[in-house]
């Protein structure tokens, strides 16, 4: 029998780098459905479970039909009831921030931990051994006064999209906080200076866990950037994707750990197949097969651990217990403790997105301001100390404006972007490649310091005018090759030139063909 799987976000390994292709987090299409079909809303994180939940159909008859979100879209979702009837339970690798929300617990039915995977730092074996940290235990406060005295660097998720940098933050915080106890908001002000000296280290950020990983492996691991912060199952799985292999640190003041409670949704009347599936995946061998394909521990006690995951005890530290908290400490990295972004956006504005396309890319702007007030549209905001950049084009690259949101009041500076992007008007024809080198040239021009920068290409059609990519690509080979595109395939666009351009700049290709420009925009936030 066949599963079925809607794909909201996907990442693949590239040769030169990475370019990963992402549907919008709204898509219209509906999971699969039928009698012996269990439709679950699961994080990108359980990806790799898709050839091991296939035999689940010849082995207890349960099909399943994963649909990917974001963990925070996700909870969102849950909790707002709009997964009633669409869904029959939920996958993510933790429950964590869901159970925060309020009127979220009372959607939620019987909860099934499947695997375990702590969140830990992987370093160069090199960098390992300069450190010293190859011999002895080491603590969150060791890493991060190492981090400030930028003695190495790191890459993490984005906490905001991602249960991995969620995790990480939290345990970081909690660590460095000493905290005994769930995090207040007193305990994040006062170790904001200490985050800032720990993430000053982070030189490369991503949407997805497995983006990260893709990102790093893509050049065999041979990047200025030093390790990686990820799922110690993230990490033991490159080991074959990298030249060099990575050290696994285990802080000994503790981690937060992923536990992916497979989760039966209380408005399901699917029980008897969950109950199957969930019995199925807790079974001594399946356990095994998890631990060999994915490198994630075994939650039953009976299956003995690979030796890989060695000997160091697993500390568990503790988490906040109220959301106020949690989207504080995500605010306060987002605006405060992490590198500034530095974005530009290039922006179809021929005569082809006139009339819808045109409104729905004032709305996708508009949301980046603040008009999207879920929680999920309050972190995918320009962020305090961004500088924006739009460049809008038609038959050649307009003039582009910078604005930089302030760190306090950033509102006034928030409405001047809505009110450039309410402006737009669409004419004349499609020059995509003279205005992408446009956009390089001018970021080139400015030196960023140490920001996250990158571009946002969106266009709904071919090119038109000007120059074509190949021209393209011979002049990005004399860039500094630094700066990553990330592309909208929107309306009429060409898909394969697209993610060509995706790849050549180690960015990834979002899909708004189908869903909405504004979600599209929202979940290429999490890469910037």
């Amino acid at each position: 029998m066949t599963m079925f799987f809607t794909r909201r976000l996907a990442a693949a390994a590239l040769a030169v780098l990475v370019a990963a292709t992402a549907c919008s987090a709204d898509d219209d299409a509906a999971p699969q459905d039928g009698p012996d079909v269990l439709r679950v809303l699961a994080g990108s994180e359980v990806k790799d479970l898709e050839p091991l939940l296939k035999e689940a159909a010849d082995a207890v008859g349960v099909r399943v039909s994963l649909t990917y979100a974001g963990t925070l879209d996700g909870a969102e979702q849950v909790a707002s009831g709009g997964a009633d009837g669409r869904y029959d339970a939920t996958w993510f690798s933790s429950n964590r921030y869901l159970s925060l929300i309020d009127g979220a617990p009372a959607k939620l039915s019987t909860q099934t931990k499947i695997m375990i995977s702590p969140v830990v730092l992987g370093l160069k074996r090199s960098k390992a051994h300069e450190l010293g940290w190859d011999t002895k235990q080491v603590s969150w406060a060791d890493i991060a006064t190492a981090a400030g005295q930028k003695r190495f660097t790191f890459g993490m998720t984005n906490p905001a999209s991602s249960n991995s940098g969620f995790s990480a933050l939290v345990g970081v915080t909690a660590a460095l906080s000493n905290a005994a106890d769930a995090l207040d908001a007193k305990q994040i002000a006062a170790v904001t200076p200490k985050l800032k000296e720990f993430f000053s280290a982070q030189t490369l950020t991503a949407g997805s866990s497995g983006w990260l990983a893709d990102a790093y492996a893509g050049q065999g691991g041979q990047t200025s950037v030093d390790g990686l912060i990820n799922y110690e199952s993230v990490l033991l799985g490159m080991e074959k994707r990298v030249k060099e292999p990575l050290t696994i640190i285990y802080p000994s003041d503790g981690v937060v750990t992923a536990d992916y409670p497979l989760t039966l949704l209380a408005s399901s009347a699917k029980k008897d197949l969950y109950g199957k599936l969930a019995t199925w995946l807790r079974t001594p061998d399946v356990q095994r097969k998890i631990m060999t394909t994915t490198f994630r521990r075994p939650i039953l006690p009976e299956v003995r651990p690979d030796q890989r995951f060695g000997t160091a005890q697993l500390v568990e530290l503790p988490f906040p217990n109220r959301r106020s908290t949690a989207d504080g400490l995500i605010s306060a990295y987002l605006n405060r403790v992490r590198r500034p972004s530095r974005t530009l956006f290039v922006l179809d504005t021929s005569g082809s997105m006139k009339g819808e396309r045109l409104d729905s890319l004032k709305q996708a702007l508009s949301a980046l301001t603040g008009a999207d007030t879920t929680a999920s549209g309050q972190f995918s905001r320009f962020r305090d100390r961004e500088t924006v950049t739009l460049l809008p084009f038609n038959s050649g690259p307009e003039t582009p404006q910078s604005f930089t949101v302030p760190e306090s009041n950033p509102d006034p500076v928030l409405k001047q972007i809505r009110s450039y992007g309410d402006a737009l008007e669409a004419r004349g024809g499609t020059a995509i490649y003279d205005s992408l080198r446009a956009a390089y040239q001018t970021l080139e021009s400015r030196p960023s310091g140490n920001d996250f920068t990158s571009i946002v290409l969106m266009t709904d059609g071919d090119n038109t005018d000007g120059s074509s990519y190949d021209d393209f690509a011979s002049y990005y080979a004399t860039t500094s090759r630094t700066i990553r595109t990330f592309v909208v395939l929107f309306g009429d666009s060409d898909v394969g030139e697209m993610q060509q351009v995706a790849k050549l700049t180690g960015g990834a290709s979002f899909d708004a063909r189908k869903g909405s420009l504004a979600s599209a925009f929202k979940e290429i936030r999490g890469y910037q």
